[in-house]
């Protein structure tokens, strides 16, 4: 018995990191950490699900349309909320821009999105304002189709969102 877990104990030193004169061993490059989304960001990702969830049922065309593109839109302001940063205080006020336009500064990897939504605002105004035919039966179920694909895909992009470890006695944003 002695003879076969003797022979055993290389085999399991040799599995495991290898000893240093120096101390339990490092990685010298560490792995990327993940995290989730920030509270306000991740209340407003199920805020668009649910209306997409309403979105899916309701029967009106235009109803339907306004309804998955607020969804879109609070898709948006989640991704805004999640990388957004204040920024300094400036004298002149700038114009408002919509969260369409604010949306490929911050991730810019979300930009046809953006191009997407923007375009079929006019059509939402339109449609919550009730105007026949704003919105046609195909126009709001390929619109429901993309927020959902939308929606999916940022959830995975805040919810996983990569976090570099931070330096030792440093701040995050000093640099």
């Amino acid at each position: 018995m002695a003879h076969s877990s003797a022979a055993a104990a290389p085999r399991r030193r040799a599995d495991g990191p290898a000893s240093s004169p120096t101390g339990p061993a490092r990685d010298v490059h560490p792995v990327v950490r993940r995290t989730t989304a920030p509270p306000a960001a991740l209340d407003l990702l199920t805020q668009a699900r649910a209306g997409l969830e309403e979105a899916a049922v309701l029967a009106v065309p235009n109803e339907r349309y306004a309804t998955a593109h607020l969804a879109a839109l609070r898709t948006a302001a989640a991704v805004l909320a999640a990388r957004a940063r204040p920024e300094p205080a400036r004298r002149r006020r700038e114009p408002i821009r919509s969260a369409w336009e604010i949306l490929p500064e911050l991730a810019p990897e979300l930009a046809e999105w953006s191009a997407l939504f923007a375009s079929g605002a006019a059509r939402r105004a339109r449609a919550e304002a009730g105007i026949p035919g704003a919105a046609n039966r195909r126009q709001a179920d390929d619109l429901l189709r993309d927020a959902a694909m939308f929606l999916r895909l940022v959830e995975r992009l805040l919810v996983l969102q990569p976090v570099l470890p931070q330096p030792r006695g440093g701040r995050p944003d000093a640099g």
